[in-house]
């Protein structure tokens, strides 16, 4: 089913990336829905992932975890990554509590986890961040003061989260169910278009993803993007990448739709 975004473009062809190559960094197995949505809108989607995931390197701490699932009372998701990973290896080891509460965070993750079965999700409907997650009641200090917080997530990632609970009486648990690593890809084709003038655009969906794109295409692969648009769907993200040295930085709203409803009316 075609975003809604992709589905206005599709319908207005005023509103039409008009052929430009648009720079999907976004890992392999995410980029599939992005890339057909700058399709329809008249795009062609050059795919440059700058983050890969994997299983974890050590799946003890997730077996083990999974074994004690009855005692948690609420059960967080970071991502996509984290809901398919820790899922895919801890149902198949047990069933999942019913008890359990899932919570997470972005429309990605939500549809993951009820694609995993799971009809009741908390998750907050506007905001896309951890901010916006402690913003919600379950998980004010009232309703989270002495109760056990599974946090499933990537090898590292930010702590505000965990940190916010723990100073409001929860007990927090962290797991590493997936790990992020940098790709080894040779950036030639990207800069040889960027070089040329043909690079319309850069799409950038998380600040390790800006770190590594500098470190994937040296000082002057930067020099030779630097004028190219970047869109950036978090506030973040975009702030990194101007420190980057990127110099015509979009911010968008959140997920696949705002960042194709940003280049639409960045190039339409």
């Amino acid at each position: 089913m075609a975003t809604d975004a992709a589905a206005a473009a599709k319908g207005s062809p005023e509103r039409s990336l008009g052929g430009r190559c648009i720079v999907v960094t976004r890992p392999a197995e995410q980029a599939e829905s992005l890339c057909r949505a700058i399709q329809r809108a008249g795009g062609e989607p050059l795919r440059f992932p700058v983050l890969a995931i994997g299983p974890a390197t050590d799946s003890a701490p997730l077996n083990e975890i999974a074994d004690q699932l009855d005692t948690f009372d609420l059960a967080f998701f970071v991502s996509p990554n984290a809901v398919r990973y820790a899922l895919d290896s801890m149902l198949a080891r047990r069933p999942w509590p019913s008890g359990l509460r899932v919570a997470t965070v972005g429309k990605g993750s939500e549809r993951e986890l009820m694609r995993f079965g799971f009809k009741q999700v908390i998750a907050p409907q506007s905001g896309f961040d951890s901010e916006s997650v402690l913003a919600l009641p379950e998980f004010a200090a009232q309703a989270v003061r002495g109760r056990r917080v599974l946090i499933l997530r990537g090898d590292g990632g930010r702590d505000l989260l965990g940190d916010t609970l723990t100073e409001r009486g929860a007990h927090v648990v962290f797991v590493t169910c997936y790990r992020r690593y940098r790709p080894d890809l040779d950036p030639s084709p990207m800069l040889d278009r960027a070089r040329a003038g043909a690079l319309g655009a850069v799409l950038l969906t998380s600040s390790e993803g800006v770190d590594n794109l500098v470190i994937m295409v040296g000082a002057a692969g930067i020099t030779a993007l630097r004028e190219v648009p970047v869109f950036a769907p978090h506030p973040r993200i975009a702030e990194r990448a101007r420190a980057a040295g990127f110099q015509a930085v979009v911010e968008t709203a959140a997920g696949e739709d705002g960042m194709v409803q940003a280049l639409l009316s960045h190039f339409g």
